[in-house]
């Protein structure tokens, strides 16, 4: 059962969950894990060849339970304010307090600490047994035992199969504080507190320099207040919070929560980010959730929120494609192609490690949503640098001369055609023209031409011709968008996929066409399918004012909120992969973008706001634009906004920063520390822009 809690932020239970794939994760962008399991993960180390490829389990020494003789209550508690969880044993002798957590800061470290606190007067000593199952093994890293480092155990091995032929096996080192079966205060004692760390690295060097870190930091008392700093500075810059809801308020926290533990520090400066997949770093292993693959989930599910707040994380994930640009070019040259493929599944190099060929062969869609983030990004934060010395025009430009290559032309309808391919909807394959497939390659397309124009680079003629003249499925008679060439209506679909060219893909369509694309798709979709599937529904409804009909859908989603601690399972009745980081992004995307009505554009980020019933505020703090920083408060009837200032060197003239209202035309400008608040009247529409003249609708 679930214990109150004043504090929405701290997620709190007398009873750990009886599936273990629930108990809550601990992550920090590179190690990984799920708390009292034996096994953990490291980002960007993997076993495996190609298909065979998944996240390497690493033994976890802090995978310990306490207990005593004397019977106890116990209260188990996960803080997201601060990312540290915490089991609480208490028994008529001792009060017992165990904290396990990521380090934010030092994302080499995790951490474990162990406090008791005598109850009454009598003086006796008092004993907690540490129990586990920890062994120093692992089914995908040969472990040695090497020599104990400042009375830290150490063990290092090396993974036993290469992503590719040719390829490095990764080596790990763990080194850890030696914990012991029991702890006792001693007759004389009130309260003892004890640390135990544990340091993972890829060399000795850096796992013994870890180590002494850890060692240093506890001995100086800030081993744990650096790790809650961290965490405070960054819901200081982002918080998203709903009053009239407390279960969606608390689903939001989660979400936002889980999100950020999958990536590093907003200081690393190692450019070692590994992706972000499915489940996060806390799971990923042999057959589980993915094997720890990365999709496109992170490029359109779990990107864009995260991107809206912290700049600096969205560049890592762009980085991450960079870095795999050559296996994306191996991708298309053994496909036959041209240009860049992303993979279907990718873990380091970029190569496919799809298990099954298919998806890597005919799911092509995701180059189009790589593009789509770099192109999310650069209208954000106006950041050049991520496109010239970043690499990331390579990216954009290589996947334009994929789809060239790709496409096949039609004499009949004088039309270019993609075919042969699986859409997001993978209940089907082979299949030609796929709507979400050429319409994400058409706008990938049309970026890189724009992107070339910037740079003041030529373009190749193809990118145009081939983005105008490609076929866009269209019927006519239903006045709606078929889901491929010979969809048939009414056919089942397994998740969102035509009506995501509203959102995120911003394809022109009318209100008409948007809603029927709606209505003839929500009746037929899995309802079983993955969850991020009804937060894009919601967003199709709020943007034509059906705020209740949007409620309803997003309600679905909360069946897939395993108690008590707000993980997330693919599917409702809690199969699938876990914790499902994409349902997160989707429905977190569902408020970011669907009740406040963002839309990011080339000039300027507009907005739209509508709030269902059971919703009478919404704060929305942090968001990130062109290097500045606003709050929004969204009410019924009208809309707060506060410049706080620049978060960053690429701020760009904050004091051309204006709100403009579409229906008169007035222009209100921003001024740092000063709230501006709008009535919402009808046709209400706005956008926040440097004095641009333009409506992008």
């Amino acid at each position: 059962m679930e214990s109150s809690s004043s504090d929405q932020y701290i997620f709190c239970t007398d009873t750990l969950p009886s599936d273990a794939r629930f108990l809550p994760p601990l992550a920090n962008g590179l190690l990984g894990w799920k708390v009292y399991n034996t096994t953990m993960h490291m980002g960007g180390i993997y076993n495996g060849e190609a298909g065979r490829c998944h996240r390497a389990d690493i033994p976890c020494p802090l995978a310990v339970r306490m207990d005593t003789v004397e019977p106890g209550s116990h209260s188990y508690c996960l803080d997201t304010n601060t990312g540290i969880f915490t089991h609480t044993l208490s028994t008529a002798q001792v009060t017992a307090s165990q904290t396990l957590y990521s380090h934010r800061s030092f994302g080499n470290l995790m951490v474990m600490e162990i406090m008791l606190v005598r109850q009454g007067t009598e003086k006796q000593p008092i004993t907690i047994d540490l129990l586990t199952n920890f062994r120093p093994e692992s089914k995908d890293i040969v472990f040695e035992t090497g020599p104990d480092y400042k009375s830290g155990r150490h063990i290092f091995g090396q993974t036993t199969a290469a992503e590719y032929p040719g390829g490095a096996c990764p080596t790990v080192h763990l080194i850890w504080t030696d914990i012991p079966l029991t702890l006792a205060l001693n007759e004389e004692q009130s309260q003892a507190r004890w640390g135990f760390i544990l340091a993972v690295a890829d060399s000795l060097e850096s796992a013994e320099s870890w180590y002494d870190k850890g060692l240093s930091l506890m001995a100086g008392g800030s081993l744990r207040s650096s790790h809650e700093q961290a965490w405070k500075e960054l819901w200081l810059q982002s918080k998203i919070e709903v009053v009239g809801s407390e279960t969606l308020c608390k689903a939001l926290i989660g979400c936002m929560f889980y999100l950020l533990s999958a990536f590093q520090s907003i200081h690393d400066t190692t450019s070692s980010f590994g992706g972000v997949s499915p489940g996060g770093l806390s799971n990923g292993g042999d057959g589980q959730d993915y094997w720890g693959h990365v999709f496109w989930d992170q490029d359109i599910w779990m990107y864009p929120g995260i991107a809206l707040f912290y700049p600096k994380l969205a560049r890592s994930v762009l980085e991450y494609r960079v870095r795999t640009i050559d296996g994306a070019r191996d991708n298309a040259q053994r496909q036959g192609y041209k240009g860049l493929k992303y993979p279907w599944e990718s873990a380091v190099s970029g190569r496919e490690v799809c298990p099954e060929d298919i998806y890597g062969q005919q799911e092509i869609h995701i180059n189009g949503d790589v593009t789509l983030a770099f192109q999310h990004y650069l209208y954000l934060t106006k950041d050049i640098s991520m496109f010239t010395e970043g690499q990331g025009s390579q990216v954009v430009w290589g996947v334009a001369d994929y789809w060239v290559s790709r496409v096949t032309w039609s004499p009949e309808d004088h039309k270019y055609h993609i075919l042969g391919v699986m859409p997001p909807d993978e209940y089907y394959y082979n299949v030609n023209n796929s709507v979400y497939t050429n319409a994400v390659a058409k706008l990938s397309l049309e970026f890189a031409v724009e992107l070339a124009e910037l740079l003041q680079q030529p373009a190749p003629k193809e990118w145009k011709e081939v983005a105008e003249n490609l076929k866009i499925p269209f019927d006519e008679e239903f006045n709606y968008h078929p889901e491929y060439d010979g969809y048939i209506r009414g056919q089942p679909v397994k998740q969102a996929d035509t009506v995501m060219l509203g959102y995120p893909l911003g394809f022109p369509l009318t209100p008409e066409v948007r809603k029927n694309d709606l209505l003839a798709y929500e009746p037929v979709t899995d309802p079983n399918g993955p969850a991020m599937t009804w937060g894009m529904f919601a967003i199709g409804w709020l943007e034509l004012n059906e705020a209740e009909r949007a409620q309803q859908l997003l309600t679905k989603c909360f069946s897939n909120i395993q108690a008590p601690f707000q993980v997330w399972s693919e599917s409702s009745d809690g199969s699938g992969a876990v914790n499902f980081l994409t349902g997160m992004g989707g429905f977190l995307q569902a408020v970011l973008f669907g009740y406040t009505g963002f839309r990011v554009q080339r000039e300027c980020l507009c907005f739209n706001p509508l709030l269902s019933s059971d919703i009478s505020e919404l704060c929305i703090r942090g968001v990130s634009y062109l290097g500045n920083q606003l709050d929004w408060l969204l009410r019924k009837d009208e809309i707060s906004i506060i410049l706080r200032g620049s978060n960053s060197s690429q701020n760009v003239n904050s004091n051309n920063l204006q709100v403009v209202l579409k229906a008169s035309g007035s222009k209100i400008p921003l001024t740092p520390g000063h709230p501006v608040t709008i009535p919402r009247e009808p046709g209400f529409i706005c956008k926040l822009d440097l004095n641009s003249s333009c409506w992008p609708f």
